[in-house]
């Protein structure tokens, strides 16, 4: 008999019509940044397969994800800022379900003059350790 892990259940705010879904695996080497802050045109659903991701959408704090938890993000205006490896010595893989727009780009790069509008919106930054106190 199989057995059946429930990892995330949410209701996404919109599932664009007609929507198409990709998935796909992300692979990123040891303290790899991720792609820059974006957005998708639909909802994201992911899993981690394997490290720790550094997981930061508009307006939530910064956290980390471990190997075995899933994620998800809304989509359409909400900006993703972050997904990189947190680890400095280990590959960090995911899986995503994207739903998007046909015949639109699943993912598309916020430019500065945006992150400067919308940086109210953006959650405060952990702060640094003070030189010595890491």
């Amino acid at each position: 008999m199989p057995k059946f892990n429930h990892l995330l259940q949410v209701t996404p705010p919109f599932i664009p019509d007609g929507a198409e879904a990709m998935t796909m695996t992300i692979e990123l080497p040891p303290g790899d940044p991720g792609t820059p802050p974006h957005r998708h045109t639909g909802p994201v659903f992911g899993y981690l397969v394997e490290g720790e991701l550094v997981f930061e959408l508009e307006g939530e704090p910064e956290r980390v994800l471990r190997a075995g938890e899933a994620f998800w993000e809304p989509g359409g205006d909400v900006i993703h800022y972050q997904a990189g490896n947190n680890l400095d010595d280990g590959w960090t893989r995911f899986a995503v379900v994207m739903l998007g727009v046909p015949g639109e780009p699943m993912l598309t790069l916020v430019d500065e003059a945006e992150l400067r509008a919308r940086r109210a919106l953006r959650a405060p930054r952990p702060a640094a350790a003070p030189a010595g106190e890491e």
